[in-house]
């Protein structure tokens, strides 16, 4: 499995887990969340294994040690998927690449 394609499984499983939550009176969130999610997840699939943001992941170590295992978030990663509400799925990279910043350097 590509690291794309092991980022998106991660994107579509968090996306149905956020479908299967029901909160009274959560007000639509987790159901814009999970739409996100399930739309990022699709996009992620179009990227190349080159794309910088997918590169980015593997400094980061979301892909093991050797950057060839399947997709594992780092904990901010993780924090950013679980508490997106909505947006488009170049936002949720946008959003992720920051919380990776800090890490980074």
């Amino acid at each position: 499995m590509s690291r794309t394609e092991s980022l998106a499984d991660y994107l579509r499983d968090q996306g149905r887990r956020k479908l299967d939550r029901v909160e009274a009176r959560d007000g639509g969130r987790n159901a814009r969340s999970a739409l996100a999610l399930l739309d990022a997840a699709v996009y992620t699939r179009s990227l190349h294994e080159d794309d910088p943001f997918v590169r980015l992941l593997v400094e980061a170590g979301c892909f093991g040690p050797e950057g060839d295992g399947d997709f594992s978030p780092t904990d901010r990663v993780a924090k950013v998927v679980r508490f997106w509400e909505s947006g488009e799925p170049w936002q949720l990279l946008m959003a992720i690449r920051f919380a990776l910043q800090g890490a980074l350097t």
